[in-house]
């Protein structure tokens, strides 16, 4: 099957190589681009985005760095044939804002990565170059209100309440501004319809999970690291989970239905459900 990209968008302000990283990422994911498939050559590349060769050469080099692709001495340049890699969260949060309906389910400990990957798309749509008509986000996370198997005090290993209220305050920060940041779009009549909802349950979270429109996983481990901090004054060294050194592995439904992929997604969204329907509790962000 011959690639045909789409073609660029005359209004998109962002660099040349980004354009055409970002198509032939989006193409790769969604499987217009398969596995192991070679990509066209250079010169192929550059007629069809008509740009210069060396910015087809900078987008290439991107998707190599982020995994997506692997150059062959002489040979060319192929997609990836391993489905399961380490992947960023942002471009494929991005990508779903390209769609109508928009669904982000996330477990975890504060939603900072989340909230950091959401500002472009939101942007993007501040300006009309993304116009979904719909976004639901859920949001669970531990009921920092009780013990926790972490964070805990170095020293004695023991719960310790100002490390939870710090936690909490965390959480709340990153998701109010979430929250918030998603209803100011349906209020400017942006967005017809914006869902925000917050749950927490009374386990420790060890791991962080997005489930993306229904189609694509990530899912990472928070690593236990010592570490030192501030509350209400005071200094505290602590065992905490330490979400920047989480590697997000991806998993896309797009795989054939009996792949690991596609199970991954199945079971992910199956264990979020169930989750939150049984055990997790309503949060009100607004409440002291």
């Amino acid at each position: 099957m011959t690639f045909v990209p789409e073609p660029p968008d005359p209004d998109d302000d962002r660099a040349p190589y980004e354009q055409v990283a970002s198509s032939l990422s989006a193409a790769i994911r969604t499987r217009r681009l398969g596995p192991g498939e070679k990509l066209p050559s250079h010169a192929k590349l550059t007629e069809l985005y008509g740009f210069a060769r060396a910015t087809i050469q900078r987008a290439l080099r991107d998707l190599e760095d982020e995994g997506l692709v692997v150059s062959r001495k002489g040979s060319g340049v192929y997609v990836r044939n391993r489905t399961e890699r380490p992947a960023g969260l942002r471009p494929y949060v991005e990508q779903a804002f390209a769609k109508d309906v928009v669904t982000i389910d996330f477990a975890g400990f504060s939603s900072e990565t989340l909230h950091g990957a959401l500002q472009e798309p939101l942007d993007k749509i501040r300006v009309g170059r993304l116009t979904p008509s719909s976004i639901a986000v859920r949001i669970l996370v531990p009921d920092m209100s009780v013990p926790q198997a972490a964070p805990v005090r170095m020293e004695d290993g023991a719960d310790d309440e100002r490390l939870r209220d710090r936690m909490r305050d965390i959480m709340i920060s990153y998701t109010r501004s979430i929250r918030d940041g998603i209803a100011e779009l349906e209020h400017l009549g942006l967005v017809a319809e914006t869902r925000i909802n917050v749950r927490v349950h009374s386990g420790t979270q060890f791991f962080k999970l997005y489930v993306i429109n229904n189609e694509d996983a990530f899912f990472g481990y928070y690593p236990i690291r010592p570490n030192k901090v501030v509350s209400q004054g005071e200094t505290i060294e602590i065992y905490d989970l330490v979400g920047k050194d989480a590697t997000l592995f991806h998993h896309s439904i797009n795989e054939a239905e009996s792949s690991s992929g596609a199970q991954q997604v199945q079971q992910a969204r199956m264990w979020f459900d169930s989750v939150w329907e049984t055990i997790g509790r309503d949060f009100d962000l607004d409440a002291r």
